[in-house]
């Protein structure tokens, strides 16, 4: 789970341009975001790919000249192969069941500790912790509901008031990390860890499953492709981007924290 500790420091930069304003508060996955761009930025400059007299943006958002020219240094600096036949089907036979089947659904309700600015997380995650440990020691069986006493009291969703209830589910429905952890299971009842999400954490219980149907390699080539493709991708984005950073003056800033080069 991304950091989410809120930054207020003398203005951080890369190679001495700005990053955001003077007294600007900042989350520090905000920050780590905003200098990525930054690099790439500098970098197409560098490259003649941008103007010389493109304005470095204190907000967050690029001019739209620095967007295409990022767009064309990444087409040209990273290297991403098309991935082989047998890489695909390895992947499909070992994500099947969780990534390429239609139709499952799963019956949930869930109790979330949301992680807003300013929060202590690490108190948070001790009450979610708690919260865990103290809802999985009730026999769902029991007419004390322990959950959705829980839910009514403690969840930051609407959902609180119905029990913690969010119904039946499909993939679709859900945030792709909240998915993960529940589609393409065999548990049910309370999950034995804490979801996290974009949201913040979750005590969740599965209340049912249906089955999916698994899809045939063929139907979802390329779906498989691209998949691959990312991922290949992203580690390349990694690299360059720690090439960069590893070039650069970086003040402010922790680059090494983050999961992933580029936080959405």
């Amino acid at each position: 789970m991304q950091s989410t500790s809120i930054t207020e420091t003398p203005v951080a930069n890369i190679n001495g341009v700005a990053l955001h304003k003077a007294g600007d508060v900042l989350t520090a996955d905000e920050l780590r975001q905003r200098a990525y761009a930054e690099l790439l930025r500098q970098a197409a400059m560098q490259k003649g790919l941008l103007d010389a007299s493109d304005a470095a943006s204190t907000d967050g958002v690029a001019s739209e000249a620095a967007s295409i020219a990022i767009e064309t240094l990444l087409d040209q600096e990273l290297q991403v192969p098309e991935p082989s036949e047998e890489a695909c089907r390895r992947h499909h036979a070992a994500n099947q069941a969780s990534h390429y089947t239609t139709g499952e659904r799963v019956h949930v309700r869930h109790i979330l500790f949301a992680v807003t600015p300013g929060v202590d997380l690490n108190a948070l995650r001790k009450q979610a912790e708690g919260t865990l440990l103290n809802v999985r020691c009730f026999d769902s069986s029991n007419t004390d509901d322990a959950f959705a006493k829980a839910a009514k009291t403690l969840s930051n969703c609407p959902s609180g008031a119905e029990d913690g209830q969010l119904g039946w589910l499909t993939t679709s429905d859900c945030a792709p990390e909240f998915a993960k952890e529940l589609f393409g299971h065999a548990e049910v009842g309370v999950l034995p860890r804490l979801v996290h999400s974009r949201f913040g954490l979750h005590v969740v219980e599965v209340m049912g499953r249906e089955a999916g149907v698994a899809q045939a390699f063929d139907s979802v080539h390329g779906a498989v492709r691209m998949t691959l493709k990312q991922q290949t991708f992203v580690t390349a984005l990694r690299q360059y981007l720690s090439l960069l950073a590893g070039e650069a003056s970086v003040q402010g800033v922790d680059l090494e924290a983050a999961d992933t080069p580029l936080v959405q």
